[in-house]
């Protein structure tokens, strides 16, 4: 999972922090540093996950919202460039749990499977969790954040609530998930990964051999379909749908395979940091690393 991170800031994705652009405070060095901090916290997810395999541990003891705490504080601590990977943490913590618990096939991993286990791990959460998760945004303090209609981050009393009535982590991020991507990723079964992001990504590694090429148009395509959370939770969802067509014409302009395709994409890649950085896909972003995860583990090498 670290090799997936590493794998999605190499990409030069449009509006994306990569290894040639940054943003102000934020170059790829911060997420370098970010994706080393959090390996040893999905490896014990892994091992927790293997633990409930073999019924030494229950699910709602495996504490997946303190995996992605920790995961996050690790990030705080080893780097100095603010927010860098919570979306990419709350996608992979779960799944680096599933792994955990589904056997090997091969030297891979079955994705049928794992996106099963997967279900079972993310339904299983708990108020705790919950909790746990909370305090993980306040120390990433992402920007965009905004308030939100119910169990609000920022409002003090959303956390004696959480507890007092038990909600899990998946229910309320199943109250988020009509606003956030990456919440709606948790409670279906994480669709936009395995059903257009995975797929997409392995013809493309498949059609172009070449993995950064595959990354893009991977990344251009999901943008094109699901307009980016991030971007509608800072400027709105309209301006996020604009976005989104954008990327739909550097797709029928054919991308990186054509001439066109690539000045379209450098216009694209230009409009989106201009705007001190509002019009950053970052959840897109969180998404192809996931996408990135999955290839990792059934099987794709570099």
């Amino acid at each position: 999972m670290e090799l997936a991170i590493l794998l999605e800031i190499s990409a030069d994705k449009p509006g994306n922090v990569n290894l040639v652009v940054g943003f102000e405070g934020t170059n790829h060095a911060h997420f370098l540093a970010s994706a080393v901090a959090v390996a040893r916290h999905f490896e014990l997810a892994a091992e927790r996950g293997m633990t409930v395999s073999r019924g030494e541990m229950g699910f709602s003891h495996i504490g997946v919202g303190q995996i992605i705490r920790d995961c996050v504080a690790d990030i705080s601590s080893w780097q100095s460039g603010g927010n860098t990977l919570l979306g990419t943490v709350i996608l992979f913590s779960p799944l680096a749990v599933a792994a955990g618990m589904t056997p090997m096939e091969n030297n891979h991993f079955n994705i049928t499977n794992l996106r099963q286990n997967l279900k079972v791990v993310t339904e299983s959460t708990t108020p705790e969790d919950a909790v746990n998760v909370y305090e993980a945004i306040k120390i990433a303090n992402p920007s965009g954040l905004g308030t939100a209609p119910e169990f609000d981050v920022n409002e003090p009393s959303s956390v004696d609530r959480i507890l007092r009535e038990k909600f899990s982590l998946f229910q309320v991020f199943k109250i988020a998930a009509s606003y956030d991507n990456v919440c709606s990723e948790w409670v279906n079964n994480y669709p936009i990964t395995f059903d257009c992001a995975y797929p997409h990504l392995k013809k493309q590694i498949s059609e172009t051999g070449n993995l950064d090429t595959a990354i893009i148009h991977t990344f251009l395509r999901v943008l094109a379909e699901y307009p980016d959370s991030f971007i509608a939770r800072k400027v709105g969802l309209d301006k996020a749908r604009e976005v989104s067509l954008m990327a739909g014409e550097v797709l029928k302009l054919g991308g990186l395979n054509t001439a066109a395709g690539r000045e379209k994409m450098r216009e694209f890649d230009l409009k989106l940091r201009k705007s001190s950085n509002l019009l950053n896909p970052g959840t897109t972003a969180d998404i192809i690393a996931a996408a990135l995860a999955l290839s990792v583990l059934s099987g794709y090498r570099p």
